[in-house]
């Protein structure tokens, strides 16, 4: 079964707005985690105007209180991200290109370019005994290209497959060929394949259905359906669906 991971970045974000530690991510964390959700994941910047360093550790205490329950911390991988992360040891990090004072992460790594980089700080991260994720476009050298650096799993970015279903019809059967053809690929390679940005409860099930990913992170549009769904149950709600859908296999009538 796919597993979710819910991204906190958004509460964290609340709770900044005010100075205060309300809402607190702790307690958000066990709520994912007490209705459905595998893990929790966030991305602390380097301006940390939402998750902080901090938050590493704090929920480092709170999914350790879960059987199974697994951290991921995403993120630039600067000095102090990777200081942090080391730190504490997550289950997993996954690596994002995103430049200091992005608003949001909106493309993927060109391994190539980034080898040298990629390959010191992969190297320090196994060190650790972290699984490292990279997140990616659907570019099958890229793909393969992060499959030499070691790493174990990629994390698909997936808004190009969002865009596509607002739009419907035959750009989105194409977008989501395209991503199933690379998820293949990736797996054909012996990588494990997450995926994540703007899934959200219309579209997440397609998504499923037809790539079959490890892991799914989400955590703005989950937030956003919790202000009239209620956050437990919207997280239950994923969780629901991405049973279904694991256990559904795709078929182009669907579309």
């Amino acid at each position: 079964m796919t597993a979710l991971s819910v991204n906190l970045n958004k509460i964290a974000l609340l709770r900044n707005a005010r100075g205060r530690d309300y809402p607190n991510v702790a307690d958000f964390a066990h709520l994912a985690l007490q209705h459905g959700a595998a893990g929790v994941t966030i991305h602390p910047r380097p301006d940390q105007r939402h998750a902080t360093y901090a938050d590493i550790e704090t929920l480092a205490v709170v999914v350790a209180d879960y059987d199974g329950a697994e951290l991921n911390i995403e993120g630039y991988p600067n000095a102090d991200f990777l200081d942090a992360v080391c730190a504490v040891r997550p289950a997993q990090v996954t690596l994002v290109p995103d430049a200091p004072g992005q608003l949001t992460s909106d493309h993927g790594w060109a391994v190539r370019e980034h080898r040298g980089q990629l390959t010191e700080v992969v190297a320090r991260l196994h060190e650790a005994g972290i699984r490292v994720s990279l997140f990616m476009d659907c570019q099958r050298e890229e793909i393969a290209a992060a499959q030499a650096l070691g790493v174990a799993r990629i994390e698909l970015h997936t808004e190009p497959y969002a865009r596509a279903f607002e739009q419907g019809g035959e750009r989105y059967v194409a977008s989501l060929a395209t991503f199933t053809e690379h998820t293949a690929y990736a797996r054909s390679i012996g990588l494990g394949v997450n995926a994540g940005h703007d899934l959200d409860l219309a579209n997440v099930a397609g998504f499923v259905r037809a790539c079959q990913p490890d892991e799914v992170s989400i955590g703005h549009a989950l937030t956003v359906e919790a202000l009239t769904r209620g956050f437990a149950a919207t997280v239950a709600q994923y969780h629901f669906l991405l049973q279904a859908s694991s256990e559904r296999k795709y078929d182009s009538k669907m579309v």
